[in-house]
């Protein structure tokens, strides 16, 4: 039986986003990485994680001051 995956580690994601493990946490506990927890582990569902790389950015925010 293959099962499709529906979570990816915090590890994952951070190196998806390219960015340190320690930062990948840190996003998690912020709110800024869409996480479930399953029992002590913390998971991030793909399809949120998925939905929040597709947010176009605000141009504005993007000019430089």
């Amino acid at each position: 039986m293959n099962v499709e995956r529906r979570t990816i580690t915090i590890e994952q994601a951070g190196v998806m986003l390219g960015v340190s493990r320690a930062l990948a946490y840190q996003m998690a506990h912020s709110g800024q990485l869409p996480i479930i927890r399953c029992g002590h582990r913390l998971l991030v569902p793909l399809k949120a994680f998925e939905s929040m790389l597709d947010v176009k950015p605000d141009p504005a925010k993007l000019q430089a001051s």
